[in-house]
């Protein structure tokens, strides 16, 4: 069920796993799934503690999700681990335990490789030296070959890139003013309450909320129209609009099925919300994009909505901030970033303990839960 890959092979292979994940993992398992010799994707997971049960139900959960992807009948295992090699390569326990689980589920392993503070290694090379191999061999390896020519950049780990723009306090202050005038228009012209705080029903009402107000009648139109938006750019209005909307959860939810499918999903999942609230069952094929049991959406599509409500999510009011929070957090595992997902989810919980799609999307990265189509997207490294 094992072969061996030679160290300098070994060592290139190394030096490719960043651009694979897109970071550069520290204190992590990395599991790369083969079909053959071609490399399916990469999956990392939070290095796994505890006794040998624990890291047994650890290894059974990530080698299970290699079982889920079409083709792949191998994988090599890889410890990042801040422990020095000195007396001996870290992770053994937990290669081991991906070890067994790959033999239960009839996959091979290619190889299991451990990177230290101060030293690499494989455990299936004998004549790996004691304290490891030089960290140096894999910088060399990769200056050697280089990266692959369509990988993006790599991040210096698997929590970068989730930080919200940074926009200033006047900036969040107009947003807000506009969002107030917005809230006004709607309490006084549609009798529709607001989020968090009242609103003055004889307060005047402001011409640009009240156009703002308008576009609600047609919530496709306006979130179809949000990703051709330029986020930097965002105008104080648009984003006090957009913000209303993802606080609402109904409205949030037509977003996110529109955002994975089309302007026709967004239809679909508006009139499904409609019928919903009238005593209907919602309907179990627009459930199902929203657990990640679809067809897979366009990361391309995924993406611009993640830039628009992320700059939404960095502008609005501290209470209305957990909506925007907790989609990024559902954009963010949609597209495989669970690390991601997770830190948004937190961050919305921490104004909103008992914000409900937050809560999903935590529970989701906390079990391993991921989107079925991500176990059907390839890798860009052979």
């Amino acid at each position: 069920m094992t072969t061996t890959v030679r160290a300098a092979g070994a060592a290139h292979f190394l030096s490719l796993v960043p651009h694979l994940l897109g970071f550069r993992p520290r204190g992590s398992l990395v599991v790369v799934p083969f079909a053959g010799r071609r490399s399916l994707g990469a999956m990392r997971v939070g290095l796994p503690t505890g006794d040998l049960d624990d890291l047994d139900r650890a290894a059974a959960t990530i080698v299970g999700m290699v079982c889920r992807i079409p083709d792949a009948d191998g994988l090599t295992a890889i410890v990042y681990s801040p422990d020095s090699a000195a007396d001996g390569l870290p992770g053994v326990a937990v290669l081991a335990a991906v070890s067994r689980a790959a033999d239960v589920c009839g996959l091979r392993v290619a190889d299991l490789l451990s990177v230290g503070a101060d030293g690499w290694g494989s455990h299936l090379d004998a004549a790996c030296p004691a304290g490891g191999r030089p960290l140096q061999e894999i910088d060399d390896a990769g200056g050697g070959a280089g990266a692959p020519p369509e990988s993006g950049p790599v991040l210096e780990d698997h929590t970068a890139g989730a930080e919200l723009p940074r926009r200033s306090p006047a900036e969040r202050r107009v947003v807000g003013g506009a969002l107030r005038a917005l809230e006004t228009a709607l309490a006084v012209v549609c009798g529709i309450p607001s989020v968090g705080r009242g609103a003055a029903r004889d307060a005047a009402v402001d011409a640009d909320a009240l156009a703002a107000a308008c576009e609600l009648d047609d919530p496709p139109c306006l979130f179809e129209s949000a990703l051709a938006l330029d986020p930097a750019a965002l105008d104080p209005a648009r984003a006090a609009l957009l913000t209303w909307c993802l606080a609402r959860p109904a409205l949030r939810d037509v977003a996110l099925v529109q955002w994975a499918t089309d302007a026709g999903g967004g239809a679909a999942a508006l009139e499904a919300q409609r019928r919903w609230e009238e005593g209907e069952d919602y309907p179990e094929r627009l459930g199902r994009i929203m657990w990640g049991d679809s067809d897979g959406p366009d990361p391309e599509r995924l993406q611009r909505a993640l830039a628009v409500v992320r700059e939404v999510a960095a502008l609005a009011p501290r209470r209305l901030r957990p909506g925007p929070l907790a989609l990024c957090a559902w954009l963010s595992w949609a597209l495989g970033r669970s690390s991601h997902a997770a830190s948004y989810a937190e961050r919305a919980l921490e104004i909103d303990a008992d914000h409900g799609l937050a809560e999903i999307m935590l529970s989701f990265v906390q079990v391993g839960h991921l989107p079925d189509w991500a176990f059907r997207q390839r890798g860009h490294v052979r």
